[in-house]
């Protein structure tokens, strides 16, 4: 289980300054993943531009606010136990603030679709000075973003280190676009 969730923290009401800043590079019209939504911040300022958005999260209070608001389908799902909640489905954007959960990340990254961006912001070692999260396994440890997206993912921006805002944190953040499959088919070889 997520600190963050099971420690019942108020989300932030503000979206994410790194999700702003990365949004122009998701295709009109898209559709996003909004996941461990939380209470909606970054699904409702993609819907407000006009994005369709799936806002996953296992707190229904949370999401409950999302409820009548267009553009958002908001589902109740756990995720970190049983079936992955979303097999099958592609997203032209994938976002993920202040969660981690190791073990589906492989899963998660599957989501983005081709030429997909991926805007992922979370905390890493180093924040238990600052408080919560403190326990490392939802603490990202150096790199290890970049580690996990391989060769599939071209890195657009990746910081990690001590932020100030919107409270003091020691974060990893990055955003990447998945490169398209080469569809280029090969020759036989000759004998």
């Amino acid at each position: 289980m997520s600190e963050e969730i099971s420690a019942g923290h108020p989300y932030p009401a503000e979206p994410s300054a790194w999700v702003r800043r990365f949004l122009p590079l998701v295709a009109p019209g898209g559709t996003v993943l909004d996941y461990a939504c939380g209470a909606g911040r970054h699904a409702r300022l993609f819907a407000a531009r006009g994005y369709r958005v799936v806002a996953v999260d296992r707190n229904a209070e949370a999401l409950a606010t999302l409820a009548e608001e267009p553009r958002i389908e908001p589902r109740c799902e756990d995720l970190e136990e049983g079936p992955w909640p979303l097999a099958g489905e592609l997203f032209d954007a994938v976002v993920v603030t202040n969660y981690l959960y190791r073990p589906r990340l492989p899963e998660l990254l599957a989501c983005v679709a081709s030429g997909g961006v991926l805007i992922y912001e979370t905390f890493m070692l180093g924040n238990e000075r600052f408080g919560r999260p403190s326990n490392p396994e939802f603490l990202l440890r150096p790199g290890e973003l970049l580690g996990s997206l391989g060769t599939d993912f071209a890195v657009l921006a990746f910081e990690q280190g001590v932020v100030e805002r919107p409270k003091a944190a020691v974060v990893q953040r990055v955003c990447a676009v998945r490169r398209p499959a080469d569809s280029t088919a090969l020759p036989p070889a000759s004998e």
